[in-house]
Formats: C-alpha cells, structure tokens, sequence
C-alpha cells in the first residue's frame, strides 16, 4: 500500500488545517483508516478513524474539534482540524488497513506530516 498524505503545516492557536490522506497500490481491500499523531516524547496516538462502513472513531481531546470523513471508493480520508491548540503539535500518519480475501489483515502507515500549533 502506498500513500499521498497532504495538508499540514503552521498556523497560530484556534486555526484551522487540514490532512487529506489516499492509499493506493494495493489489490486489498482497505477496511479503515485514519490519521495517528505522535509528539516529541510522546507515544502515537489515534486523533480518528473510518472503518468501510463510515462508522467514525475520535480521541477525546479531538472531539468537538476535529471531524473526518472518508471515500471508500477511493480509499481516501480527509481530516478537519478546527479550534487547533499547542498541544496538537505532532506527526500526524495516516493509516491503512488492508484485508485480504483469506481474512489476513495488516496495518500500513504514511510517511507522516508536521503539524505545528504556535503564536
């Protein structure tokens, strides 16, 4: 599986940005996704996810803030990021995952892009 991750960037606190994620290059079929963040010293955390049935998944820090949506014809996800604070700052990933018609099932990760929160 491979990935287009874009959005991303700087902005100040409250500010808006967004993420927009495609997977592509696989004959699987991509069951979820989402984006994953991981700040300095910090373990990786689930901000959201989608499963195929639309069905939305959110961190609690991110409720209220934060919406996703998904296109499952085109294994795409698309991530919303209002009312940013500083502590948002981190490497958001995108993350696929992928099922075979014998059920075998894996995880597979973007690159990852910045996001910085600061005045």
């Amino acid at each position: 599986v491979h990935f287009v991750e874009s959005g991303g960037g700087s902005v100040q606190p409250g500010g808006s940005l967004s993420l927009s994620c495609l997977a592509y290059g696989t004959s699987a079929r991509i069951t979820a996704m989402g984006w994953y963040r991981q700040a300095p010293g910090k373990q990786r955390e689930l901000v959201a996810s989608i499963d195929a049935t639309g069905r939305t998944t959110y961190a609690d820090f991110v409720k209220g803030r934060f919406s996703l949506s998904g296109d499952n014809t085109r294994n795409s996800v698309y991530l919303q990021m209002n009312s940013l604070r500083v502590e948002d700052t981190a490497v958001y990933t995108c993350k696929a995952v992928a099922r075979l018609a014998d059920g075998f099932q894996w995880d597979t990760w973007g690159q990852g892009t910045q996001v910085t929160v600061s005045s």
